[in-house]
């Protein structure tokens, strides 16, 4: 009786073990658009100051101001779906975690306004029908704020 109580005993904290090594963290940041700036695979937004708008890489979306209220879409809004992103400056927003990148558009509007053009960007990859991508060298601009761990810096 004992034996089988020790038994158990050891396969309940085997069990317990194995479930505890089991345990991961796996961060899918998702794959970057060609338009997005080369040099960031751990990013998961950009700010287009120009559009006023977000991209979610992990999801592939667009974030932005719809009649007063923050959506997420496949596509950008009717008034924008001809705008060169190729051409338009990325903010890489290397330092948020969060979900909601709008929390700090405020500032980041007050920072990148539109017209905003940091350090030389060159994109993933080419313009569709175009040879070589003229953006010229450099990874970009980084939004390296302090980060207090609730999304906000």
């Amino acid at each position: 009786m004992k034996t089988l109580k020790y038994f158990l005993i050891g396969i309940m904290f085997f069990s317990f073990s194995y479930s505890q090594a089991q345990v991961s963290v796996n961060v899918n940041i998702g794959t970057p658009p060609s338009w997005g700036p080369a040099g960031y695979t751990d990013v998961r937004y950009y700010y287009l100051p120009d559009l006023e708008t977000y991209y979610d890489v992990s999801t592939s979306n667009y974030v932005y101001l719809n009649n007063g209220r923050w959506v997420r879409t496949r596509s950008l809004p009717s008034a924008y779906r001809n705008y060169d992103l190729y051409g338009e400056y990325k903010v890489v927003l290397s330092d948020y975690r969060g979900d909601r990148p709008y929390d700090n558009f405020k500032n980041h509007k007050v920072k990148y306004g539109k017209g905003y053009k940091g350090q030389p960007q060159k994109t993933i990859g080419q313009k569709p029908g175009k040879g070589n991508n003229k953006q010229g060298k450099g990874n970009g601009h980084h939004d390296n704020g302090k980060h207090n761990g609730n999304g906000k810096h």
